[in-house]
């Protein structure tokens, strides 16, 4: 049956009026970038500038094998935006993300090691570009660099979308590549559909937050100290972000705000919002019933459910079900009866020249 009709059923139209989402504050991160600590070319000073002339809330900062820039005290607040600095654990297979940590993990020992030690000492993190198959230009030119142990304990989640990675893998030519420098609003079309369909297998068996990450190193030249460069961090920024939802407004105090950026993130309270198509921001995915409230994230016993979203403006929302839709509407709401188990995400679409563009990924409530 096709998408378009589930959702006509009688029974989601008798559902009645969707309730309000739950309170919760939405914070706009940019993951996975690159500063002059390691191979990226902007200073964390210049990263900043750019976050805050994008409309960016929160910077997570992963430099390769350093938290150089903690060291040197630029962890905080700075004019309304918060820099939280992990590392790009960078071994010569996958690379991982790792955030809460006070030393950088030892790559020595391989991926199998990493997440653990990152849990062993009170962090978390993800697996960076985990689907990685290299450049179709030339494996010489970019090596495949996959996560080879993704259902390692310990391994918080994966890099669902990384935004510079997936989009080089996919050039055959360089003059695809330059195309994407040109206008990259242009390929904002989702990670690629088998990322999504791995991701479905692994919250089968248990729970994976899902993260879209940047890997941005602002490729470029500095010319009489101003730097020319085709794809400035500002405009990386505007892309793509993942959004987090805390409990409660910024105090603007480094420990209790990364606490709270932290929280969400491990608990998978969290969304990919493609900003650029329009904004994302207050976005909300939860499920009712006679259990209580059910938010992202959340593993919840199969029972009686309604599953509701609500979009920051119109879009076609689809509901599915271990990767397979069971209902979608066109608006900025949609309800759905959820009383058999499997684990149910969120999907959204919206116009972007001339045709429907992914716009928000949802991470997934779990009904085991």
């Amino acid at each position: 049956m096709e998408a378009r009709e589930l959702i006509r059923s009688a029974a989601a139209a008798a559902a009645g009026a969707a309730a309000s989402p739950p309170a919760l504050h939405d914070l706009s991160c940019v993951i996975h970038l690159h500063s002059t600590y390691s191979d990226g070319t902007a200073s964390v000073e210049e990263i900043v500038d750019a976050a805050r002339r994008a409309g960016t809330d929160v910077v997570m900062l992963t430099d390769h094998d350093t938290l150089g820039a903690r060291d040197d005290g630029w962890e905080g607040w700075h004019d309304g935006v918060l820099l939280l600095v992990g590392t790009e654990v960078s071994p010569r297979g996958g690379h991982y993300l790792a955030f809460g940590v006070d030393q950088p993990p030892s790559n020595a020992a391989g991926e199998q090691a990493i997440p653990a030690a990152v849990q062993a000492a009170g962090g978390f993190g993800f697996a960076a570009h985990p689907f990685s198959e290299g450049s179709r230009m030339s494996k010489r030119i970019g090596k495949p660099h996959g996560w080879p142990q993704r259902g390692l304990a310990g391994l918080t989640g994966i890099e669902l979308w990384s935004l510079t990675t997936d989009a080089a893998e996919s050039w055959r030519h360089p003059l695809q590549a330059i195309a994407y420098m040109r206008d990259p609003e242009a390929y904002l079309d989702g990670p690629p559909q088998h990322h999504l369909t791995a991701w479905d297998e692994l919250c089968a068996a248990r729970r994976v937050v899902a993260v879209g990450g940047l890997d941005t190193h602002q490729h470029g030249f500095r010319v009489r100290g101003r730097m020319v460069t085709p794809m400035p961090n500002e405009r990386y920024f505007r892309l793509l972000s993942t959004h987090v939802l805390c409990e409660r407004p910024p105090a603007r105090e480094l420990a209790a705000d990364a606490e709270a950026v932290y929280g969400a993130l491990r608990a998978g309270r969290c969304y990919l919002g493609v900003d650029a198509i329009a904004p994302t921001r207050d976005f909300r995915f939860w499920a009712e019933g006679d259990a209580g409230l059910a938010l992202m994230g959340e593993e919840r016993p199969a029972g009686e459910w309604w599953m509701r979203a609500h979009l920051p403006a119109p879009g076609e929302l689809r509901l599915l079900r271990d990767g397979e839709v069971v209902a979608m509407r066109e608006g900025t709401e949609i309800e759905h009866p959820a009383t058999a188990a499997g684990v149910y995400r969120i999907e959204a679409r919206r116009e972007f020249r001339g045709r429907l563009r992914p716009w928000i990924y949802s991470n997934p409530i779990y009904l085991r």
